[in-house]
């Protein structure tokens, strides 16, 4: 999900600051004050030009689509929860031949990206057709970036073989990347404290993309979360990517003792988000609350394999274990 826009290097010390960002003080750290001081109102408009004819150009045409993004919250911290609607109204005359992905830019106030969350449409785009309505919701979790404050959100639709964007209705942040929505990026400590206590073996992050971050459950396995004394939300994404089980485990949720919620997880298949209710009443007048993992089978890879050296109990691997308290 790299950053499509092409910049270009000015100068060794620059990196890749764009051009059309250059402030007269920077000009003046280049190039020598004479040449300034003689040349500064032809160079600026000189090299506005060059930076916009350098970005790579996108063959022109009518629009395929006019899109739209709604979030269920203006203001969501780093590493909480968001849903994202997505709504593109199909051309009266489109007709999409190739499956093209979602592009969802998270950029700040000056447009770089922060983040993104692009993705293969619920529709694919091959399928779209003319004057048709394709909507749908997606839940994502805020990374947990060094940055806080005003965003934006730009989507777009590319190619995932010539990285080329299809011409969208809408405001044109430029190369394709259309304005939908604003989001204000909170503190992670604006968050409910939640602590991975007994049963946790330690975090583990994917072998390409240190992004994606798990922690396998032991059995039984304890999350506590300072009490947000109103009606929650636990969002709790987990999988089981294999495993001597020809049949599904069976996770019990519970609080004091009291059953919450009851699921399977089936091994080998994609990581399941789960949201679940949780009552004020639910959770008592302690300050801390305690919640019980129960996994009805586990296994230790070791003792599956003889060349495996990892003798952990696992149960299930959980993914997100974050409570959302109500608005």
């Amino acid at each position: 999900m790299a950053l499509r826009e092409h910049t270009h290097t000015a100068h060794p010390g620059l990196g890749t600051t764009k051009l059309t960002r250059l402030t007269k003080n920077t000009f003046r750290s280049l190039w020598p004050s004479w040449f300034i001081s003689m040349n500064l109102g032809l160079t600026l408009p000189v090299l506005l030009v060059w930076s916009v004819s350098c970005r790579r150009a996108a063959p022109s045409g009518p629009s395929v689509a006019t899109p739209a993004v709604t979030l269920n919250r203006d203001q969501a911290p780093l590493g909480s929860p968001i849903d994202l609607t997505y709504r593109f109204e199909v051309a009266a005359d489109a007709h999409l031949t190739d499956d093209y992905r979602v592009m969802v830019h998270v950029v700040d106030v000056d447009d770089q990206m922060i983040f993104a969350f692009d993705h293969a449409p619920a529709v694919p785009t091959r399928q779209w057709k003319p004057g048709q309505t394709i909507e749908y919701t997606r839940t994502e979790f805020i990374p947990v970036v060094p940055y806080v404050g005003q965003a934006s959100l730009q989507i777009g639709l590319y190619s995932t073989s010539t990285q080329q964007r299809l011409p969208l209705n809408g405001t044109d942040a430029g190369q394709r990347a259309y304005k939908v929505a604003q989001l204000q990026i909170r503190p992670q400590t604006d968050n409910v404290y939640t602590v991975f206590s007994d049963g946790w073996h330690p975090a583990e992050t994917a072998e390409r993309n240190s992004k994606v971050e798990w922690q396998w459950t032991k059995k039984n396995a304890t999350l506590s979360f300072k009490n947000p004394r109103k009606d929650s939300t636990l969002y709790l994404e987990l999988d089981n990517p294999g495993g001597p089980f020809s049949e599904p485990q069976r996770v019990q949720l519970s609080i004091g003792g009291q059953a919450l919620d009851t699921f399977m997880v089936t091994p080998g298949a994609p990581a399941v988000l789960h949201k679940i209710p949780v009552a004020a009443a639910a959770m008592g007048n302690a300050d801390m609350v305690e919640l019980r993992f129960q996994v009805d089978k586990t296994f230790v890879p070791a003792l599956l394999n003889t060349a495996s050296k990892d003798s952990r109990e696992l149960g299930v691997r959980v993914f997100h274990a974050f409570i959302l308290p109500t608005r």
